[in-house]
């Protein structure tokens, strides 16, 4: 086959109408703290349908603000899943809390429904119900939300949807972030995600209290409205600190290029969906399994995972062959209960589906940019492996 240039698992698209977004911030009065922010927030209800969006300095701020809002704290439990990026777990020791783990389907490798309810069952017997549960939308597509919704009213915990893959997602034909079964849920604008601010994130809900708290914690504790304020200073006071909160802000220079990228989600979502049908009609093999993905919601596949079956063949040769060859596939994720950090933490240890997915997983490059000659080789590269054995 003809020479490639290296193919990363993922890449942004900024086009000529981001940057005139951006540059018309730049050559404005305000290039944070101005109204692009309050523009991108409306914009994203829009898209959603959910009431308020609090936008921040990356989606790990805005799940550091959702457990502060929904009152985690010291003493309290937060339940993930072992399949994600660090930071779904770290929000609940930023909090003083206590983080422990629920396994995965195998097929999708989202939040077991069937795990959690067993879990549930052992922690009410154990006085160890979680205060919040953070689901977490893998590779982009949802989870069982309905069902975990049901059992956080049978068990009396707030639920946070971790969307950071899932923007433009749907799930039962609605759009991921409105918030029908959750409390808050958050995006992330990380440059290889769906759409891109640089760095960035934002809570979504339908709570004016969880929105306020949000808004308030973003920006040091800080507010200048006058029906909130003490009004304990002299009496030219403007601004008065009421809590004690971040900067966690998302500037306008970010806002405008989010604003620019939303108005191409659907057509992004529609390629990732296009190379994802392309590599499922090629891995079919007893060796090469994709995830599967369920008939009631459609993925924003911000990920597109292989898993190996290693009893036939050996998923980091295969995986250091695919790199040497110039493709950039990728590992997501090493469990987080494994993580050195964790490891002399009591938690649950009874994760032997994240263990095993973690032993056969690989991410392929997808990103609307990916051209069909590199999938062609991606496919072809990867089959030649797997020759023997389809």
């Amino acid at each position: 086959m003809d020479k490639f240039e290296f193919i990363p698992y993922g890449r942004q698209d900024v086009t000529e109408g981001d940057i005139e977004a951006v540059v018309k911030v730049l050559r404005s009065d305000f290039i944070t703290q101005g109204p692009a922010v309050s523009v991108f927030e409306h914009n994203l209800c829009d898209y959603t349908k959910a009431k308020y969006a609090v936008a921040v300095n990356s989606c790990t701020s805005a799940l550091h603000i959702a457990c502060l809002a929904l009152g985690l704290g010291p003493g309290d439990i937060l339940w993930t899943s072992p399949i994600t990026f660090v930071a779904s777990a770290n929000c609940a020791l930023y909090c003083g809390a206590t983080v422990d783990f629920v396994d995965i389907e195998p097929d999708t490798a989202l939040m077991s429904v069937e795990r959690l309810k067993e879990r549930l069952e052992w922690a009410e017997k154990e006085n160890k119900l979680p205060k919040i549960i953070i689901p977490v939308h893998f590779a982009g597509q949802p989870c069982d939300m309905k069902e975990i919704a049901a059992l956080g009213k049978k068990y009396g915990f707030s639920i946070i949807e971790d969307a950071a893959h899932a923007i433009g997602a749907r799930y039962k034909d609605e759009p991921v972030g409105n918030c029908r079964y959750s409390d808050i849920t958050v995006f992330s604008f990380h440059p290889v995600k769906i759409i891109t601010t640089g760095e960035g994130g934002a809570a979504m809900t339908n709570s004016s209290n969880l929105a306020e708290k949000m808004e308030l914690l973003r920006s040091h504790g800080i507010t200048r409205d006058p029906t909130k304020m003490h009004k304990n200073l002299d009496s030219c006071s403007y601004y008065e600190q009421i809590d004690l909160g971040f900067n966690y802000r998302m500037t306008d220079i970010q806002a405008a290029l989010g604003s620019s990228q939303l108005t191409r989600l659907d057509q992004y979502v529609l390629r990732r969906n296009e190379i994802a049908h392309s590599y499922d009609e090629e891995f079919s093999s007893k060796v090469i399994k994709p995830l599967k993905s369920k008939l009631d919601r459609m993925s924003a596949y911000h990920l597109y995972v292989i898993r190996v079956d290693n009893n036939e063949l050996n998923r980091n040769t295969i995986f250091d062959s695919l790199t040497k060859s110039g493709i950039g596939v990728n590992l997501h994720y090493i469990p987080v209960n494994r993580q050195p950090y964790f490891k002399n933490m009591s938690i649950n240890t009874a994760l032997s589906e994240s263990n095993e997915y973690y032993n056969s997983a690989i991410s392929l490059p997808i990103f609307p940019a990916l051209t069909n000659s590199s999938l062609y080789k991606i496919i072809h590269d990867i089959n030649s492996y797997c020759y023997d054995f389809k």
